[in-house]
């Protein structure tokens, strides 16, 4: 689920889909119970939508018909 936050400044234009890829693999099972790290849970598949929006922000960034159409993500 996105957050959005009024007292927060702008971090960057994937910063939104970043901080919740960060939230969602740190409260999974893999982190909590398991005892992995974020890094191992997001090579396992853990948070793959987020992972897969994340990877498409960025790929927006470089993009040159983002110009026109505007960045994706939130």
């Amino acid at each position: 689920m996105p957050r959005y936050y009024e007292d927060k400044v702008e971090g960057g234009a994937c910063a939104g889909v970043k901080e919740d890829l960060g939230a969602c693999l740190l409260q999974s099972a893999c982190v909590l119970q398991e005892g992995k790290s974020p890094r191992q849970c997001l090579k396992e598949g853990y948070c793959r939508a987020l992972q897969y929006s994340f990877f498409e922000c960025k790929r927006s960034m470089l993009d040159t018909r983002s110009r026109f159409r505007g960045r994706k993500g939130y």
